[in-house]
């Protein structure tokens, strides 16, 4: 059975990224591997630290920056992180700086809000 085991978000500066999606977000740092000029960095989520790991990949390729430009620009998030709460993380998370685009709204059986992750990237909450 094929399983998800690593995903990625873009980021231009990995050292940066990984104090936002550790100490605003709450991650825990997995992998640390330096891979010439870059890093294979990963974090995980506490709560499965043997789950799906998050590689803070580099924006070295000309195109993932042309990308993730027009992603955030369109509004468009690169990813979705699920939350028990929607509007206790957004409370935690507004309180601790984090940029959101706007108050959590209603989208079907679920809530979801999006913030900006100082990366580049717009991140999608979703939960009850």
């Amino acid at each position: 059975m094929i399983k998800i085991s690593v995903t990625s978000v873009m980021v231009e500066d990995q050292a940066k990224a990984l104090a936002f999606y550790t100490d605003e977000l709450g991650f825990v740092k997995k992998t640390d591997i330096p891979m010439g000029e870059a890093r294979w960095l990963t974090v995980v989520s506490p709560a499965a630290p043997d789950g799906v790991e998050l590689l803070l990949e580099p924006t070295g390729h000309p195109a993932s920056k042309v990308y993730q430009k027009a992603l955030f620009d369109s509004g468009v998030p690169l990813t979705l992180f699920a939350v028990d709460e929607v509007e206790a993380e957004y409370e935690r998370l507004t309180k601790r700086g984090v940029v959101f685009r706007g108050k959590p709204t209603p989208a079907g059986p679920v809530k979801i809000a999006v913030f900006e992750d100082t990366c580049g990237n717009l991140i999608q909450l979703a939960g009850q």
